[in-house]
């Protein structure tokens, strides 16, 4: 799982979005971090693994295990981090909220859903995804429950590109569709726990039949971010138990977000074909308006 290390802030981000998947030692340290970051930065790896309780070592696995080529990068990240304004934390709708209240929770939670899985974006992956995606043949969307809204967006923009593009959130009609699937096809699955075991074996399916696939989840491992060719990630909301999850909308916000820099980035990257074939949508359109031919 690889990050983007132009990008200097984040570090924070990240740490909180993986902690609850880490081993002890790991752990204990990113919960060090989090807790004391100005002092951590200014820490060699041995210094921090003394405060910490564990040991240098751990301190470079984990900035392994979130991506990170050492403890240097994840201190350039982290010293981004506090130069920002402190962030406002996730919440989430409680009754009786006022119409103000739901308004400005929303909006608070979307942004920095959106702004966290900028801070998470590995360039690398996105350049290899909007490549693929590209250069495919055929493109094939798959998601269920909430997922399935985005995989069904996800074809609802790429049929602009005059792709031959799917979408299912049927296990049984998608099993049918990969099963032909070939080297120059390209599978996305998504899903924000990563764990969807329908989109896992789709997945599967998928690049035993030798396609090229792309995950969307949450930030962190996962068997369908670890089973991917190319793995894109959002940001986890840090939900808090309530009667309305309200993190579950800004993440659904962060897919959509995630769709929407593949679709334009695959357009600029072929803006003279992409024009064309918008100006034939528009055409077509303004005909279906119309009525009849002009």
């Amino acid at each position: 799982m690889k990050v983007n290390n132009d990008s200097l802030s984040g570090g924070l981000v990240m740490l909180n979005e993986i902690k609850h998947k880490l081993p002890l030692s790991e752990k204990k340290v990113a919960e060090y971090i989090i807790s004391n970051p100005h002092e951590a930065i200014r820490f060699t790896a041995a210094r921090l693994g003394e405060e910490s309780a564990t040991s240098s070592a751990a301190v470079i696995r984990l900035c392994k295990s979130i991506g990170l080529k050492g403890f240097p990068d994840l201190k350039l990240r982290i010293s981004g981090d506090l130069q920002k304004s402190p962030a406002v934390q996730y919440s989430n709708i409680e009754p009786g909220e006022t119409q103000k209240a739901i308004v400005d929770k929303l909006t608070n939670n979307g942004v920095q859903a959106l702004q966290e899985t900028a801070e998470l974006m590995n360039y690398e992956a996105l350049s290899e995804s909007v490549e693929a995606l590209k250069n495919a043949d055929r493109i094939h969307f798959f998601g269920v429950g909430a997922s399935g809204i985005i995989a069904q967006d996800a074809q609802q923009k790429f049929l602009r590109m005059n792709k031959s593009v799917s979408c299912f959130t049927d296990i049984h009609n998608a099993s049918m569709y990969i099963a032909n699937v070939s080297e120059n096809d390209v599978v996305v699955g998504i899903s924000f726990s990563g764990e969807t075991y329908e989109t896992l074996k789709i997945m599967e399916l998928a690049k035993d039949r030798g396609a090229k696939t792309i995950s969307l989840t949450r930030y962190g491992h996962s068997q369908i971010a670890d089973c991917a060719d190319i793995a894109l990630y959002i940001s986890a909301t840090r939900e808090v138990p309530a009667p309305f999850r309200s993190g579950a909308t800004s993440s659904r916000l962060a897919q959509l977000h995630m769709i929407d820099i593949l679709f334009v980035s695959v357009v600029t990257d072929q803006y003279t074909i992409a024009s064309d074939y918008l100006k034939e949508i528009k055409s077509a359109m303004d005909f279906m308006k119309s009525g009849r031919k002009q």
